[in-house]
């Protein structure tokens, strides 16, 4: 993620300097004018293309699952692409309002003289600059609800239909105000190709086209309850679905009105097209699920996505599993696909993390499918019987791999204590915060 924005950046603030470079400004300028507007270009184009950056990662892109390690690296690419970009509009607006502060500070004479555009140009640059402040307002609002976690989903996500408008509106705004010169240097070759990238993102999301190749339709089979905080969804999905590779998630539809949510497969994909989902009460959608799915209820699955998957473990190299309460789930179903051939499955040490593990339903399951993987090794830590697993715990990781399912709590425990022992080793682990 980090690389991707980095690279970015890097590359726009390059062209931008190019055009800084090349240009000749009237002598009569005052430098603060200049700075002025340079610093408007940079901010317009670093938020344009960070904007462009994050319409083409909600599209879902498949391919770009390998180069940035799975689907949930992609949304969180997006996500911060998305804050990025609010930034830097941001500070686009606040330096376009400082032009007030220099007439008073240095005066009208030393401005840049503007570019003269007539007629229906003329027009539409004047809609351009409105709709880009208005986008801009709407941005701003949209942030702020991003970012405050306790603001309802379902609001949040009917709010978040209207990036792609916004977006397009943007777009319109940097097509029409870029300087004139742009086009012809690498700055405008850039802009261009940003802006298209952009604009099929935003058109493709509103046509309804995200993940629309790689959805199957079925019917949920069972609904069972292991836990009290805990629903067992069983499905079975039409041809449309192509199989998965264990520890995949896929976005899930029991309600149109509620939309899609990721969750992890939790079974094994034995070519029958029935998948199952272990789904833990976190949420008012979620803590509804237990008297709201029923068998033969209509089901939408897209997918499958994500890289937690059992056979990019290395087996020259120690195996260390850890899972945190539901994070479980995608360990369940490495398991279960193992069971066919046990020689098959890496020599692993699997820590399982839980509250109480005398009343957890998942412990009895994972010490049948263990049982018949003797290179397995299941360690059950329950809070309630003093077990919380440290770092120390794990032992000799420093060329080991580490994959982890669980809170993020206690993926920066462990992750802080290994560092502080000098063993980090390879941490592999998904982070499903598609908001």
């Amino acid at each position: 993620m980090k690389t991707l924005l980095a690279s970015l950046l890097t590359v726009v603030a390059a062209v931008w300097g190019w055009d800084v470079l090349t240009t000749t400004f009237p002598a009569s300028a005052h430098p603060l004018w200049i700075t002025r507007q340079e610093a408007l270009y940079l901010s317009g184009l670093l938020s344009i293309s960070l904007m462009s950056l994050s319409m083409l990662l909600a599209t879902r892109p498949a391919w770009l699952e390998a180069p940035l390690g799975g689907m949930d690296r992609v949304y969180r690419t997006h996500k911060w692409a998305g804050i990025l970009a609010i930034s830097f509009a941001a500070m686009h607006w606040l330096i376009e309002l400082s032009g007030d502060i220099l007439k008073t500070a240095v005066g009208r004479e030393g401005r840049l003289p503007k570019e003269k555009f007539v007629g229906l140009l003329e027009i539409l640059r004047d809609l351009a600059k409105d709709m880009g402040e208005w986008a801009i307002y709407a941005l701003l609002a949209m942030l702020v609800i991003t970012l405050w976690k306790k603001f309802p989903y379902r609001a949040w996500r009917f709010l978040h239909r209207a990036m792609p408008v916004l977006y397009l509106m943007l777009a319109f705004h940097a097509a029409l105000l870029a300087p004139r010169d742009y086009w012809a240097q690498p700055a405008g070759w850039l802009l261009a190709t940003l802006l298209v990238v952009g604009v099929y993102g935003a058109i493709h999301s509103l046509l309804g086209g995200i993940g629309r190749g790689r959805i199957a339709v079925g019917k949920v089979v069972a609904v069972e309850h292991p836990a009290h905080d805990i629903t067992t969804v069983i499905c079975r999905l039409d041809r449309g679905w192509h199989g998965h590779r264990p520890g995949q998630f896929a976005f899930v539809t029991f309600d149109d009105k509620e939309g899609a949510h990721p969750f992890t497969i939790a079974s094994a994909d034995h070519g029958d097209r029935v998948i199952s989902f272990q789904i833990k009460a976190l949420g008012d959608y979620t803590h509804s699920l237990a008297v709201r799915l029923h068998p033969g209820q209509a089901v939408r699955v897209e997918g499958p996505y994500g890289r937690f998957d059992v056979a990019r473990c290395n087996p020259q190299v120690r195996q260390i599993w850890i899972a945190g309460g539901i994070g479980i789930t995608p360990f369940l179903a490495w398991l279960e696909s193992l069971q066919a051939d046990p020689d098959a499955a890496p020599a692993a040490d699997l820590h399982y993390c839980t509250r109480d593990q005398v009343s957890d339903a998942f412990v009895p399951r994972l010490e049948s499918l263990c049982a018949k993987l003797p290179r397995v090794h299941l360690h059950i830590h329950g809070a309630r019987q003093g077990a919380t697993l440290q770092a120390a715990v794990l032992g000799e990781a420093r060329n080991a791999e580490i994959w982890f399912c669980g809170p993020r709590g206690l993926a920066d425990s462990l992750r802080n204590g290994l560092r502080a022992m000098g063993e980090p080793g390879r941490f592999h682990q998904e982070a499903f915060e598609m908001r």
